[in-house]
C-alpha cells in the first residue's frame, strides 16, 4: 500500500505590530521561551535558534507540574527575515510560516503536515492555541 500524502494543516492570526518586531519576539530564544505553549500549565524554560538555512532549532516544551516533556526541533529550509521561515521538523513533517506585512500589523500564516497520532482537529486546534498565545504576547510586550 502506498504512502499517503500528509494533511496540511494551516492556523492563522493578525497581530497589532510591525513585521520587524514580530519576526523578533517569533525567533528569538529569550522571546520564545515567553509565548511558546498551548495553555497556561505548559512553558517552554529552554529555546535555541540558529536562524539561517541548514541551522537548526529546539524548544524544550513542559507541563509546568513535570508530569511531561518533549524536544520540539528542526532544521530550517528557508528563511527570509521578515517574510517567511520554512522547516523540516525531526520526524520529516515540513512546516512553512510566512509573515505578511499589513501596514502596521503582521499577517502570520503557518501551514504544517498532519502526523498520524492525534486528530487533525486536535492538531489545529493546538497550533492555533500557540499562534494566539504569541499574539498575545507578541501585543503586549513593552514597545
Amino acid at each position: 500500500m502506498a504512502k499517503t500524502d500528509p494533511v496540511t494543516i494551516t492556523v492563522e492570526t493578525v497581530v497589532h505590530s510591525p513585521v520587524e518586531k514580530v519576526w523578533e519576539y517569533w525567533t528569538d530564544p529569550e522571546h520564545i521561551k515567553q509565548w511558546n505553549n498551548a495553555s497556561d500549565d505548559w512553558h517552554t524554560p529552554y529555546a535555541e535558534n540558529d536562524l539561517k538555512v541548514g541551522g537548526k532549532f529546539v524548544s524544550r516544551m513542559e507541563a509546568k507540574d513535570g508530569s511531561f516533556g518533549f524536544d520540539f526541533g528542526g532544521v530550517y529550509d528557508e528563511v527570509s527575515t521578515n517574510e517567511s521561515i520554512a522547516y523540516t521538523m525531526g520526524d520529516g513533517r515540513k512546516v512553512k510560516i510566512v509573515f505578511l506585512r499589513q501596514e502596521n500589523d503582521t499577517r502570520i500564516i503557518e501551514s504544517f503536515d498532519a502526523e498520524e497520532t492525534n486528530t487533525v482537529e486536535m492538531q489545529q486546534a493546538g497550533w492555533q492555541a500557540i499562534l494566539d498565545n504569541f499574539k498575545t504576547y507578541a501585543e503586549s510586550v513593552k514597545k
